[in-house]
């Protein structure tokens, strides 16, 4: 293997924060899309990292979303789409910033382990409009969205301690076989994803709620 070619995945940089209050069209939302790098070993818990909380957790947080991984090499491609934005480590309200981990890579189902916890991939991330407020855009979910560049979520199998500069270890690869990428074409509804989905809805933890989206689908 060459190794240039194929780095260990690793953390990059650890976000969190806890929800506050912005002023939108004259009412108040609750949000915790802003969040914060430690500098730090953290404790990563079934629902949370240590000092992070989600606002709204009828959309955000639970079992299947307990950590949103980000990938680094994804901020060159918006600082030069939103030169004037910025774009510091958790710009998009991630956890976990990581290099070495891209969507077309990465699976349903496979299993990590980072520091001392280990996690599942569960789905990827579709923008809601807090994206919105956070880059003070009407757009930027829907840039988003269009990109591809979607993240995905993680649930925790055993909790531990994570940081920056941890190793990211592949310890499965789910036998299905379905990519973060593969799991938006299937939401999507793209040409010639039926035996995505039947694989898809194979894997053991692909989060209820996009289950029941791919089910829809059928």
């Amino acid at each position: 293997m060459d190794l240039k070619k194929h780095p260990q995945p690793k953390l990059v940089s650890v976000q969190v924060g806890i929800p506050r209050t912005v002023q939108v069209d004259g009412g108040e939302v609750a949000t915790a899309i802003f969040k914060a790098p430690v500098d730090k070993r953290i404790t990563l818990h079934w629902l949370n990292l240590e000092g992070d909380q989600q606002a709204d957790l009828s959309v955000h947080g639970g079992r299947d979303k307990t950590v949103y991984v980000y990938p680094s090499e994804h901020y060159s491609y918006w600082k030069k789409e939103l030169p004037s934005a910025d774009f510091s480590w958790g710009a998009f309200g991630e956890n976990f910033t990581t290099a070495g981990l891209l969507e077309g890579e990465v699976c349903l189902g496979d299993r990590f382990t980072i520091g001392t916890a280990e996690v599942v991939v569960t789905q990827p991330r579709l923008p809601c409009f807090k994206l919105n407020l956070k880059f003070n855009r009407d757009d930027m979910a829907k840039r988003f969205m269009a990109s591809r560049h979607s993240g995905f979520y993680l649930r925790v199998l055993r909790e531990g301690e994570v940081g920056p500069e941890d190793p990211i270890v592949r310890i499965h690869q789910d036998e299905n076989r379905v990519s973060i990428s593969d799991a938006m074409r299937i939401y999507l509804q793209e040409p010639n994803v039926d035996d995505l989905r039947r694989r898809a809805l194979q894997v053991k933890y692909l989060s209820p709620s996009w289950r029941q989206r791919f089910t829809d689908n059928i």
